[in-house]
C-alpha cells in the first residue's frame, strides 16, 4: 500500500492512497496521516480498502504538483547514523579519534515540517556548506518505553525516502558546544510516497530498506549505495530510542547517510562523504558543496525498476 498526502491548504493536508504505478489515488475521507498513525489499527483496514479500489481502476489521476511529504509534520524526528562506513571515512579524512561505543548514534531534530519532495529549498547562504543526504527511514504507530528491537519490528507501520538537508560549515562549531544541531540541521525533504513495509516484498528484511539509493547531482551520476549495510536495523534504532521514553505515534526514524564499504564502485549519497573520499585518496576535496540553482535528484529503486518512494527532486535556493 503507498501513502501520499495532496496539498489542500491545511498544514497535514490531505491523506489519499496511490495505484501501484503511482497515476491515480483515493482519498481517505476524514484522515490525515498523522492521524491514521495515531489509530493504525482502525485505518489500516479502511485504506487497505481503498488501495484495493485504486488498483482496480477506481480513483482519479494524481497530480504530483499537489503532493506535500506524506507526513508533512510530526511530533518527532529522530535521525540515527546507522551506516558504519560513513563514519569511519569521515573520521578518516578529518584524523578524529573513533566514536567508542557499541550504542547507536541517533539525535532530535526538526519535526515540524517535512518540505515535498520536488519543492525548492531555500537556505540562506552558499558559504553555510550546503549539502544533502539520501536516508530511508520509517513511520511508527505509538511505542511503548521499554521496547525492545524485537517488539520494535510490530511498530514500523511506513517505510519512506528522505532528503536530510545540512550545512557542513555550521555542524562543527555546534558540536564543539556540547549540545545538539540547530542553525545545521533545517528542515529535511521527504519524497511523495510512504509505504507499507509487505510493499517492498523481499526488500524489507532484518528491519533494514534493500534497496540501491540513486543519486543524482545536477544531472550526474553521483551515488548507487545499498540500504543493506546499516549496523543497526530500524527496530534496534527504535528500541534505543524508546528506552526512556514513549515514542508518539507518528515518530519518523531515519537511517542516516546511506553508505557501502564498497564506495568506490558504488558513489555515496552526499557530498560531504565524497569530499572525505577525496581527502583521503588526493590530499584535498575537489567536490564542491551545493550552490544556489543546484539541484540534487535521489530515488529509492526496485529490483524490476520501480521508484517505490517516487523521486526526491529539488533545486537549493537563496531564501
Amino acid at each position: 500500500m503507498r501513502l501520499a498526502t495532496l496539498d489542500n491548504g491545511k498544514a497535514d493536508g490531505e491523506l489519499v492512497v496511490v495505484s501501484r504505478d503511482g497515476e491515480s489515488y483515493l482519498g481517505a475521507p476524514g484522515l490525515t496521516l498523522l492521524a491514521a498513525m495515531e489509530d493504525w489499527a482502525a485505518a489500516e483496514p479502511t485504506l487497505r480498502r481503498i488501495s484495493g479500489l485504486v488498483e482496480q481502476g477506481a480513483g482519479g489521476k494524481l497530480d504530483h504538483r499537489r503532493l506535500l511529504a506524506p507526513l508533512p509534520r510530526s511530533w518527532q524526528w529522530l535521525d540515527g547514523s546507522a551506516f558504519p562506513q560513513h563514519g569511519e571515512l569521515m573520521q578518516k579524512a578529518f584524523n578524529l579519534p573513533p566514536i567508542e561505543t557499541d550504542r547507536p548514534l541517533m539525535y532530535q531534530g526538526l519535526s515540524d515540517r517535512f518540505l515535498p519532495g520536488r519543492a525548492d529549498v531555500p537556505l540562506p547562504s552558499e558559504a553555510d556548506g550546503i549539502d544533502f543526504e539520501g536516508e530511508f527511514g520509517v513511520i511508527t504507530d505509538a511505542v511503548p518505553m521499554g521496547t525492545t528491537a524485537e517488539q520494535a519490528l510490530g511498530h514500523i507501520k511506513l517505510v519512506v525516502q528522505i532528503n536530510d538537508w545540512s550545512l557542513r560549515a555550521i555542524a562543527p562549531i555546534e558540536m564543539k558546544t556540547g549540545f545538539g544541531w540547530v542553525q545545521a540541521k533545517p528542515a529535511c525533504s521527504m519524497a511523495p510516497f510512504a509505504v507499507t513495509p509487505d510493499e517492498l516484498g523481499e526488500a524489507w528484511a532484518d528491519g533494514r530498506v534493500h534497496l540501491p539509493l540513486e543519486v543524482d547531482l545536477n544531472g550526474q551520476w553521483f551515488g548507487l549505495p545499498h540500504g543493506r549495510e546499516m549496523a543497526f536495523g530500524f527496530h534496534e534504532l527504535i528500541a534505543h530510542a524508546a528506552r526512556s521514553r514513549d515514542l508518539v505515534a507518528g515518530t519518523i526514524i531515519g537511517s542516516g547517510t546511506v553508505s557501502n564499504a564498497a564506495y568506490a564502485t558504488c558513489g555515496s549519497a552526499c557530498i560531504s562523504e565524497r569530499r572525505a573520499i577525496e581527502m583521503i585518496k588526493e590530499g584535498q576535496p575537489q567536490t564542491s558543496f551545493m550552490h544556489f540553482g543546484d539541484t540534487v535528484r535521489m530515488a529509492g529503486v526496485t529490483s524490476d525498476g520501480r521508484k517505490i518512494f517516487g523521486v526526491i527532486e529539488q533545486a537549493v535556493v537563496q531564501a
